[in-house]
């Protein structure tokens, strides 16, 4: 699935997502790939899978998606 970082709280060891679908998803600490995101997160597109624990829906192995047209500054000569 895919979906947006609404917001990640390291100390609170969690965070929310926000589905294609407009479903909002709780994602923990544990939950991502590549380690928990630091600092700002919000509005990143990520990967993940929805399960179901303890009765919550969650996400879990949230990957970052790397932006398709990233543009980069340009040098300027002062």
């Amino acid at each position: 699935m895919r979906g947006t970082m609404i917001w990640f709280n390291a100390d609170k060891g969690h965070g929310f997502i926000r589905t294609e679908e407009d479903e909002r998803l709780i994602v923990h600490s544990d939950g991502f790939t590549d380690g928990e995101p630091v600092g700002r997160c919000a509005g990143n597109d990520v990967s993940f899978d929805r399960e179901t624990i303890d009765g919550e829906a969650r996400a879990v192995n949230v990957a970052a998606v790397p932006m398709a047209n990233a543009r980069r500054a340009r040098r300027r000569g002062y």
